[in-house]
């Protein structure tokens, strides 16, 4: 069972209810050349934990599915420092051919169970390096036994492979893959990342790793991955930044993507302003409603930006002409195409104030049940809009992200491999 194929893959229990899907295998590393142990699963379940599940309590492996005994272990999965992730620390490795003295890339492995019924790592899928032009070296699948180098420490580690089996993942299952790694793996990683998707994955990760990843890289890039976070994503890593790296990084930023930031890191962190995306959808008082329509299909809004569409005069970037209302999507969703949003648009609620605090935004939101909130200035003008999202994020524990809300069941002890 080649392992590159089984991320992603759905976890089931008996009774054939999705509990989670595979996000690595655990294997342990054993003397000479002797094949590595898989030890278990590393299952991601609806709460976005990582879990272990042993090999033991695994009843069938296939190339469509992972089904289990239904036993559990609810403890977050920590790795041991005896432990190797397969798809996190193995693809990719720079290894060398025993026959031949050649280096090859790992880009898979294959595990089988033995009579034993343990589950070993017994064949490595390689690529040779291509003395050609533009073109792919030899590829071998070979014995455990056939290939050395796994136990060196490699510097400047690959990552095309790892990320061809997560390609499908979404940006916030891939940042908890990446969190689980270690530091060196997450650099690596980052930087085989384009600048679109490597900001999508930051924006998702604990300000300390978004730091780190960010300084792993040149200056150059780290400003054009800046550009590509939303604003207010991007002051707020870079409020976390010492004062000389930030200035040079919104030095190279393109002038208009810096200015949003600056203007957004002028604002106490904990209020409407340092809330706020300077990028919310903002059409014209003679915009259709399938003008609104067609702005609000853009896959690059979230959810929350995408629910809501604000109606300002001229100009049309932020800060804005004189705010006019807000127009619902699912208002508009109700009207002819061709209707002005101007003649549907919610025109009795005001907006909240740069410096309102996050207990006031939060009440704002639930009072009037809105999933985003227009921030306006003392001359009526629209500066942004507060989405719940953000909202959520300054009220739950820094460290939210690394720990969810099942934290305390514990439905049996901890990890192991029996």
């Amino acid at each position: 069972m080649y392992v590159a194929r089984l991320a992603g893959l759905p976890v089931y229990d008996p009774n054939g209810d999705q509990v989670g899907k595979l996000r690595d295998l655990v294997a342990m590393m054993r003397q000479g050349d002797q094949p590595p142990r898989v030890l278990g699963l590393v299952v991601e379940v609806f709460t976005r934990r990582r879990i272990f599940l042993p090999m033991t309590r695994v009843t069938s492996v296939d190339v469509g599915h992972i089904i289990t005994t239904g036993l559990l272990n609810m403890r977050r999965f920590e790795q041991r420092t005896t432990e190797v992730l397969v798809l996190g620390e193995l693809l990719d490795r720079t290894v060398t051919i025993a026959d031949t003295g050649t280096t090859a890339v790992v880009y898979d492995l294959a595990m089988e169970q033995w009579r034993t019924r343990d589950w070993l790592l017994t064949k490595v899928a390689v690529r040779e390096g291509s003395k050609r032009f533009r073109r792919r070296g030899q590829t071998h699948v070979l014995d455990w036994a056939d290939v050395g180098g796994f136990t060196d420490v490699e510097e400047g580690q690959g990552a095309t492979h790892i990320l061809a089996a997560f390609e499908s993942m979404r940006a916030a299952d891939l940042a908890g893959v990446l969190h689980d790694l270690s530091a060196k793996r997450r650099n690596e990683i980052a930087a085989a990342l384009d600048d679109e998707r490597l900001a999508d994955v930051l924006e998702e990760l604990p300000e300390d790793i978004q730091v780190e990843i960010l300084a792993g890289l040149d200056t150059e890039r780290a400003a054009d991955v800046l550009e590509e976070m939303s604003p207010d994503d991007a002051a707020d890593l870079i409020a976390e930044l010492p004062t000389e790296t930030a200035e040079r990084l919104l030095t190279l930023m393109e002038p208009e993507e810096a200015e949003d930031v600056r203007r957004l890191l002028t604002y106490e962190e904990h209020t409407a302003g340092g809330l706020m995306t300077s990028e919310p959808v903002i059409l014209p008082v003679d915009a259709t409603v399938a003008d609104a329509l067609a702005h609000v299909r853009n896959a690059e809004l979230s959810p929350a930006l995408a629910a809501m569409i604000y109606v300002c005069r001229p100009p049309l970037e932020t800060p804005t002409g004189r705010f006019i209302g807000i127009g619902h999507i699912q208002r508009l969703l109700r009207e002819p195409p061709s209707e002005l949003v101007s003649a549907v648009l919610d025109t009795d609620l005001d907006g909240l104030r740069p410096d309102d605090s996050l207990q006031t935004v939060s009440k704002y939101l639930a009072t009037y049940n809105l999933v985003a909130a227009p921030v306006l200035d003392d001359e009526g003008r629209l500066l942004g809009a507060v989405t719940v999202d953000d909202v959520l994020d300054h009220l739950l524990p820094d460290d939210w992200r690394e720990h969810d809300h099942a934290e305390h069941i514990d439905q049996e002890g901890g990890h192991d491999a029996s």
